[in-house]
């Protein structure tokens, strides 16, 4: 009795370990790459499924949008310029079957293509390219990158070149260069001012010449602005034009 207890209970133990072996539960932002006797049968997930021990194996692959930085990479621009720039990059599998098959490992191999590209690009491009249109290089950077990784499953969905990095002496120079470009631009502001201000002045003196009595106005209105401060003794001519007009305007002695 109690061997035939033993007989049934190994049977038991090994058709529970026979059904654990076979279950697979594969969540929704993953896929089950399947390989019968060493060859690759497809996908499977997510959800649960089963698959025949010993005979297949099932490698899980990651579906959601991996983030990589890319480490600084020093690089001579076209221009002679050497600077040191890093980057992120965004990329997800597409592929799970192409993302095992075609590539060792997927993350370190686009990594490492993301490396050599962005020193390839870097070398092609100018400083001023570089700092101004960064958006360009950016989308250059993500289509070369992407048609690499096509063969593997990988879409790369955007590159972002994050910070550069200059020489001392260059900074300097083009610390100057802003200077000298800001005083630049204020001497013509002011410049411009003073035209202006000229132009209106013109324009004023001649409106006053046109009229006689205009000048007289003004002159007797500046008088009143500078009588306002009573702490000063003023002492100021008499325009002789002033006494013409008075003059004019008294009727001469009959004979």
């Amino acid at each position: 009795m109690f061997e035939f207890l033993t007989f049934w209970g190994v049977i038991i133990a090994l058709v529970v370990m026979f059904f654990s072996s076979a279950i697979r539960i594969v969540q929704e932002y993953e896929r089950g790459v399947i390989f019968r006797l060493g060859r690759y049968v497809g996908a499977r997930g997510p959800g649960f499924f089963f698959i025949i021990p010993i005979i297949e194996r099932m490698e899980k692959v990651d579906l959601r949008v991996v983030t990589a930085d890319v480490p600084t990479q020093e690089a001579i621009t076209r221009d002679n310029v050497t600077v040191k720039v890093n980057a992120v990059i965004y990329f997800r599998v597409v592929d799970p079957g192409n993302a095992v098959l075609k590539v060792l490992d997927h993350v370190r191999a686009t990594s490492q293509l993301a490396q050599t590209t962005l020193r390839s690009v870097l070398g092609q491009s100018e400083l001023d390219e570089l700092l101004a249109n960064r958006d360009q290089i950016n989308q250059r950077l993500q289509k070369i990158i992407d048609e690499g990784t096509e063969p593997w499953g990988i879409k790369v969905s955007l590159v972002e070149v994050k910070d550069v990095e200059l020489p001392q002496s260059l900074q300097r120079a083009m610390a100057a260069q802003a200077s000298a470009e800001r005083e630049r631009r204020a001497k013509i502001i002011h410049a411009d001012g003073e035209f202006q201000a000229s132009a209106k002045l013109a324009e004023a003196a001649a409106v006053l010449a046109a009229e006689s009595g205009a000048m007289q106005l003004r002159y007797l209105q500046t008088l009143t602005e500078i009588s306002g401060d009573r702490s000063n003794t003023i002492v100021f001519p008499l325009p002789m034009d002033l006494v013409k007009n008075i003059l004019d305007r008294v009727p001469a002695p009959k004979e």
